[in-house]
């Protein structure tokens, strides 16, 4: 995970916050496998490397019925780490995430083009504030500079899903989870780490740029088919400051997602459901990344992502999918 200041409030305790950026550590290890030192000088240069799998993914005439997932960590499948060896970053095959499962149950082909620590507003302008997609919040290089995505691209990850969608009308699903790191990066970079009008300014923020990335996939990319917004999870119900703060983001998102005819997906209350025999405390449910010493990460585990596939399923059956 990336470092930040320990916050001091309630939003860190909240939220499924889907921040990344590679460790030093694992960086180092993956540029001595490639026989560099150092990352290259120019970081544009070396992302090229890693979008070579882009072209198949963006070429004409594959127009089966299939699926786009966009997202931040958590549709990725982001692992930390601590559980997690360093070369596995070399290959965004070993991370699969709830899109992957949702794929298979459904029989679809997928496009996953998420990355780590994506923002709703780095979504729409890649050089815009992220935490830790392009870049970290301190300026450093961010999880596209070491390591692949599950499909290469250049520019920012909505100017990508218009292209896809354009050159393959066919395309029958679109999912999307965002907004988490948008908080997360306004309680780096804000003194009262994101709480009062600051928190009420980044979550207006959410519900614009989400309106923004949600308005081109309905004009600019002109598709018109089920389009589902999966809405995040506390990491524990039992605790009511977490409940209200991750009910704030939601809100935020499901605004727009009404809008533009976007199903909801309710991972909220998937998870709430799934964690009620450990007292919604959802590490002791398994349902996020167990650490090596106590604790859990804040991305899910396997089993959590299964949960979250089921609840985008539910909201496809719920509306005749």
């Amino acid at each position: 995970m990336a470092r930040w200041r320990k916050p001091s409030g309630r939003v860190a305790a909240a939220l499924i916050i889907a921040a990344v950026a590679l460790p030093t550590a694992v960086v180092a290890a993956i540029f001595t496998f490639a026989g560099s030192s150092a990352p290259p000088a120019s970081t544009g240069t070396h992302r090229s490397t890693h979008a070579g799998r882009s072209a198949p993914a963006l070429s004409r005439g594959r127009d089966d019925p299939g699926y786009l997932a966009l997202g931040d960590s958590i549709a990725f499948g982001y692992r930390p780490a601590s559980v997690t060896t360093a070369m596995s970053y070399l290959s965004a095959a070993n991370f699969t995430g709830y899109p992957e499962d949702l794929a298979r149950s459904l029989r679809l082909r997928l496009v996953n083009a998420s990355c780590p620590g994506e923002t709703t507003s780095s979504m729409i302008n890649s050089a815009a504030l992220n935490n830790g997609c392009e870049s970290t919040i301190q300026g450093g290089p961010g999880y596209r500079s070491f390591a692949p995505l599950h499909v290469g691209y250049g520019g920012s990850q909505l100017r990508y899903a218009v292209r896809y969608l354009r050159r393959h009308p066919r395309t029958g699903l679109v999912t999307i989870d965002i907004g988490a790191n948008d908080i997360f990066a306004c309680e780096q970079t804000t003194a009262d780490y994101c709480t009062g009008a600051d928190l009420s300014r980044v979550l207006a923020k959410i519900d614009a740029n989400l309106a923004t990335i949600l308005s081109a996939l309905r004009h600019q990319a002109h598709y018109r088919h089920a389009l589902v917004l999966l809405t995040y999870y506390a990491l524990n119900y039992g605790d009511n400051a977490s409940v209200t703060q991750v009910r704030e983001l939601n809100t935020a998102l499901t605004g727009p997602a009404a809008r533009y005819g976007a199903r909801i997906a309710d991972g909220y209350r998937a998870f709430r459901a799934a964690s009620a025999g450990s007292g919604g405390d959802t590490c002791a449910a398994g349902l996020r990344i167990k650490l090596p010493t106590a604790g859990c990460d804040l991305h899910p585990s396997a089993l959590g992502q299964r949960v979250l596939a089921a609840a985008v399923r539910q909201a496809l059956s719920r509306q005749g999918h």
